[in-house]
């Protein structure tokens, strides 16, 4: 009886468990098998190419606001060491070196410019040194460069000198000598050179003076005006008259009578004296004046081209 009992309990086991893998077995099949009710989404290429480029696009935004701080980060050190360098005291100027001027001292210069003893080159005010450069009637440009180390640069355009001017003082044969540009600017009164002024100037003023044209016989009353442009009309009227040349009869004129427009008398480096008159018709005056020098070479003294259609002529014999 045992024994067929325990056979009993045994085969009764063995069945049971066979029992329960086969239905696991079944669960786990009928949990992998898809069920009817499973929905299945079909995609494109385009569909995925879309989604791509949003995430893609999701990514950048999520960028731009670190890149953004790293740009402001990077200009605030900017500025900072840009404050840095301006208020430290490196850099002073300790040189000022001048260019192109000839008609004004170094020392001039230098008063003319009032640069700050203690600027520097990353605090130098270019605009204000250039305004007062400018005051002065023989500057008519000036440059302002930053030479590092130390050196304040000065590049000078200065205004040429046309002809000196003999003007009337109050005494009425007495005159002053006054040098004017070509743009009819009143440069200077010219010191006389034996004088204690005149070791204070450049001495290029004196070298021009001596190679320029000279206006002369001006009318009393003529009150010129250092930097100030020349209203008096006989001597623009001279200043148009040899301008307004285009042959080398111009480098021939070496004095001009200006004691008024009508009456405007040419002296040339040989002597022969051209009555020319209004600054008008000069090149036809011009080419008169040419033909009769160059027809009565060594002979005409004096011409006449007031009315340059009827021109009038004197010899020497």
């Amino acid at each position: 009886m045992a024994s067929n009992y325990n056979r009993r309990s045994g085969s009764s086991v063995s069945r049971r468990s066979v029992s329960s893998e086969r239905q696991a077995s079944s669960r786990a099949s009928r949990q992998t098998r898809p069920s009817s009710r499973d929905v299945y989404v079909s995609r494109t290429v385009g569909d995925i190419q879309r989604q791509q480029r949003r995430e893609l696009r999701q990514q950048q935004k999520r960028g731009i606001p670190d890149k953004l701080i790293a740009v402001l980060i990077v200009l605030a050190l900017f500025l900072v060491g840009a404050v840095a360098l301006y208020v430290a005291p490196i850099a002073k100027v300790n040189n000022i070196s001048i260019k192109g001027a000839e008609h004004l001292t170094y020392q001039e210069m230098v008063a003319l410019a009032q640069v700050p003893s203690d600027t520097t080159l990353m605090r130098v005010d270019a605009a204000q040194i250039e305004e007062n450069c400018l005051r002065d009637a023989w500057i008519k440009k000036v440059e302002v460069n930053r030479v590092f180390p130390d050196t304040l640069e000065l590049v000078v355009t200065e205004r040429d000198i046309a002809a000196t001017v003999a003007v009337p003082t109050g005494t009425s044969n007495v005159t002053r000598v006054w040098a004017i540009s070509s743009d009819g600017i009143w440069l200077m009164p010219i010191p006389d050179k034996e004088s204690e002024a005149a070791a204070s100037v450049s001495q290029q003023i004196y070298v021009d003076a001596e190679s320029v044209l000279q206006i002369v016989d001006v009318p009393y009353g003529t009150a010129p005006e250092i930097g100030a442009s020349c209203t008096d009309s006989n001597v623009n009227n001279a200043l148009s008259i040899v301008s307004g040349m285009t042959t080398d009869l111009a480098k021939s004129v070496v004095r001009v009578s200006a004691t008024d427009a009508e009456s405007t008398i040419l002296t040339l480096d040989n002597g022969v004296e051209i009555a020319f008159g209004a600054a008008e018709n000069i090149r036809e005056k011009e080419r008169v004046c040419l033909a009769l020098l160059e027809e009565y070479e060594g002979t005409v003294a004096y011409i006449n081209v007031r009315t340059v259609t009827n021109p009038t002529w004197r010899s020497l014999a």
